[in-house]
């Protein structure tokens, strides 16, 4: 699930080439691409590009005539910015927009094609994608203090959960959790009041710290195939079962349930305890994987 450092990054890099382009072409690969039928996506043809923002996980192209594209690239899904007129590649492209100084093409890897495009007209419609979770970034302590205790759950799932807070998935809940020494597996209504205020500051400084890292690699360019990921060599924790923590040496460990996982430093965030058992992720399974 692409985040809050990685969306940014993508709507920084369409803002640059899109603000005030004039859509003149659509071509969609799959039908079922496009979960709303009214208006049409043929509509687009024609629009001008007013802005380009995020809401929570999604990308939002917003045109004139209050008309709105709202993109959940989901786990698999990219962005790419080809020359005018491109080709769609043929297995993993959905969609292509054509501007005159570029396309816009959307892909998706794998089979279970899980992302989408919504079309709506009106900023009340428009509302209705944002779960409503705090921005973090702009959020003090208090705020985000509050949101954090209005339900005990653990802090894994309190983090990823677009309701309470927005952009935050499984890599960095991951990354934020090192950083803060907390293990996934606390309950937020045991934190005390360091622990939240350590909690929040990682919060700020790892999406901070990331995204500024992803805006000084794509300054030049927009990002291709693979380089937007959940798999970064330079992550801390995530993704990195049984190798050493950056800070520590310890062997990162990881809590696994179906296609879900969590990886924590069991010497740094939970006082040398590993939690990866079977009948741990089972009993948990409901609280600390990823809502979408």
């Amino acid at each position: 699930m692409l985040e809050l450092p990685d969306i940014t990054i993508y709507v920084e890099a369409l803002r640059q080439r899109l603000i005030g382009a004039e859509v003149l072409d659509v071509r969609l690969r799959n039908p079922f691409l496009v979960r709303t039928f009214d208006p049409p996506i043929d509509d687009l043809v024609g629009k001008t590009i007013e802005d380009v923002r995020r809401i929570g996980k999604r990308v939002v192209l917003a045109f004139n005539d209050d008309l709105y594209m709202v993109v959940h690239l989901m786990i698999a899904g990219r962005l790419l910015w080809r020359a005018p007129r491109a080709k769609i590649p043929a297995k993993i492209g959905l969609l292509g927009l054509d501007f005159e100084s570029g396309t816009l093409v959307m892909t998706e890897a794998g089979t279970k094609r899980r992302a989408s495009i919504h079309l709506e007209r009106g900023n009340d419609a428009l509302k209705s994608h944002d779960p409503g979770g705090l921005e973090v970034m702009d959020a003090s302590v208090d705020e985000f203090a509050g949101i954090l205790r209005k339900e005990n759950h653990t802090i894994k799932r309190a983090l990823t959960d677009p309701r309470l807070f927005s952009g935050i998935g499984n890599a960095y809940s991951d990354e934020i959790l090192h950083a803060a020494k907390l293990s996934p597996m606390l309950l937020t209504s045991r934190l005390d009041d360091e622990q939240v205020g350590r909690l929040h500051d990682a919060i700020q400084n790892v999406l901070a710290a990331w995204t500024d890292r992803l805006r000084k690699q794509f300054a030049d360019r927009f990002p291709d195939t693979g380089e937007i990921t959940a798999h970064r060599k330079d992550f801390a924790v995530h993704n990195r079962f049984g190798k050493p923590c950056p800070d520590c040496g310890a062997s990162v460990q990881r809590i696994r349930y179906k296609d879900r996982e969590t990886n924590y430093c069991p010497s740094c965030q939970t006082g040398g305890k590993k939690l990866s058992d079977r009948s741990l992720a089972r009993l948990l399974k409901d609280d600390w994987q990823d809502v979408e």
